[in-house]
């Protein structure tokens, strides 16, 4: 193990290591439950915003800009806990989300679940209840 990896790896410095898109993964899950909101992605500015701020900043690949969770819907993610992994390329935060997590109006992204069938898979929904209509919220 090179020093560099040993400090990464086992030190008490805070050094993201980004992809070659200048992002780094981002989990965030419920304080209080445990459950898997969402898997999003945060740039340089996105993590020190959420840093300094204590809440939830990322950063949109399809738009290609920074966004406050809940800045629109106005569903937001206050920060209660940040941690990264061993190697400092994914971060996971534990989030008070006040309404919904996901843009579709429902509490997590993850509201299907993959059964194998046939050798193939299919997807069937699981707490897939909205708390808000999207088409409402975001004017579409």
């Amino acid at each position: 193990m090179s020093a560099h990896s040993h400090e990464i790896e086992e030190g008490l410095s805070f050094q993201p290591r980004f992809d070659a898109s200048g992002l780094v993964t981002c989990v965030a899950t419920d304080v209080a439950t445990g459950d898997v909101l969402m898997v999003a992605h945060m740039n340089d500015e996105a993590l020190r915003k959420t840093i300094a701020t204590g809440e939830a900043w990322y950063f949109s690949r399809s738009r290609n800009a920074l966004w406050r969770k809940g800045e629109t819907s106005g569903q937001t993610q206050r920060v209660i806990e940040m941690r990264t992994d061993c190697d400092q390329d994914a971060v996971w935060i534990r989030v008070e989300q006040i309404g919904a997590a996901c843009h579709t109006g429902r509490r997590s992204c993850f509201y299907r679940k993959v059964e194998g069938e046939g050798g193939g898979a299919t997807l069937v929904f699981a707490d897939a209840e909205r708390l808000f209509d999207p088409s409402v919220v975001y004017k579409k």
